[in-house]
């Protein structure tokens, strides 16, 4: 089925992003538009051969709503960087739940918690040496349970991970005789591979992929069970799609954003959450001042990769502070104080860490809100 068949016709039209009372919402706000985040789940599992091997990163979404948009559309596995994060998951019942991180300290006596709480979501979580395999293990014991373990492994980005090496062989082995902890696969996130190329992202996708797959084969002869593998973020998605017995784990797809719209032109992926924001002031003939700050949209970037407004793509980004972005719209420009700006950021998932909710947008209309519960350092736990 093609994208534009899954969309309703008000979505095809150029301002599919307009919201007929907006005059009601105060600004800047983030809003979320459903029956795009539901195209872009069944456009994600169009994707792939079997929807078992999607394991979505929930980093995007931070609520339970996307949650369980996903889950109805029969996505079971999730994976996600944070306890609040994993809770969210649980909260909605997810069945398998990885922690893509190694906790430590504090956050492995709240990973434990939250295991014994929820005991009916499994979860798993990253190791890279043996010292925290060695404290994950022991703080397992204590609460009398065993934690599924991935291997994370740094197939370039140089963040975490060990190198799938004989040494990598030698943790999966190590790991294998602690009790707290189970070796039960591979994780290789490659998200320093962004090339808007898809042949050269391929190939370099390809290249670093390949050592996993002999420390696949290696684990095997050792006497092991099959490793599970874990690869790739959104922009290598279409890549490891293709693979065998490979999961995957997009997030950015359930929102989209202006930066992989740019570099990733052939996923078929459609904006679903945009910041809305107004004109506040005029510093000078030329310059519009906007109430879309720092605190309002991801920063990250350098200046005109931040947000790109599509009711406005002419505008050049002059300067942000906490509160305000100004902008340089020209001479003879026809803004006024109070217009609206449909903003599509350049990266949605910090963005939506800076708002406690999301009104939801259904047939130009607000129709209510979904609270981003996880963007929280903590829930209960």
């Amino acid at each position: 089925m093609t994208q534009d068949l899954k969309l309703k016709t008000s979505d095809l039209i150029t301002n599919w992003y307009h919201i007929n009372n907006v005059d009601e919402l105060d600004t800047p706000v983030l809003v979320v538009y459903p029956d795009r985040v539901k195209a872009n789940i069944e456009a994600v599992k169009g994707m792939i051969s079997d929807v078992s091997r999607l394991r979505p990163h929930v980093k995007t979404n931070k609520n339970k709503e996307v949650t369980r948009l996903m889950l109805e559309a029969g996505i079971s596995k999730f994976k996600c960087a944070t306890i609040a994060e994993a809770e969210m998951l649980a909260m909605c019942e997810a069945p398998d739940v990885l922690l893509a991180y190694q906790p430590a300290g504090p956050k492995l006596t709240r990973f434990v918690k939250l295991i014994t709480s929820y005991p009916n979501t499994r979860f798993a979580c990253l190791v890279d040496n043996f010292i925290s395999a060695t404290e994950i293990s022991a703080a397992a014991e204590k609460d009398k349970i065993q934690i599924p373990v991935y291997i994370d492994l740094n197939v370039g980005q140089d963040r975490t991970g060990i190198a799938p090496s004989e040494k990598a062989l030698q943790l999966y082995a190590d790991c294998g005789r602690l009790p707290g902890i189970k070796p039960i696969g591979l994780h290789a996130y490659d998200g320093h591979l962004h090339d808007a190329d898809i042949e050269i992202l391929t190939k370099k996708c390809n290249a670093g992929f390949e050592p996993v797959v002999k420390l696949k084969a290696k684990i095997i002869k050792e006497g092991f069970p099959e490793p599970l593998i874990i690869a790739g973020g959104s922009p290598t998605f279409p890549v490891h799609a293709k693979r065998e017995n490979v999961e995957c784990s997009p997030g950015t797809f359930v929102y989209w954003d202006r930066g992989y719209q740019l570099i990733a032109s052939e996923q078929p992926f459609i904006p679903a959450a945009l910041v809305v924001s107004r004109v506040i002031s005029w510093p000078s003939e030329t310059k519009i001042c906007l109430d879309l700050g720092h605190k309002s949209v991801a920063a990250e970037n350098e200046l005109h990769k931040r947000v790109y407004f599509l009711n406005a793509p002419e505008l050049v980004m002059i300067s942000q502070s906490e509160e305000h972005l100004v902008a340089d719209a020209g001479k003879g420009h026809t803004y006024k104080i109070g217009d609206v700006l449909y903003g599509l950021p350049h990266h949605i998932c910090p963005t939506v860490a800076l708002y406690e909710r999301a009104i939801t947008i259904e047939n130009n209309q607000t129709t209510g809100e979904w609270k981003n519960i996880a963007r929280d350092r903590k829930i209960t736990i």
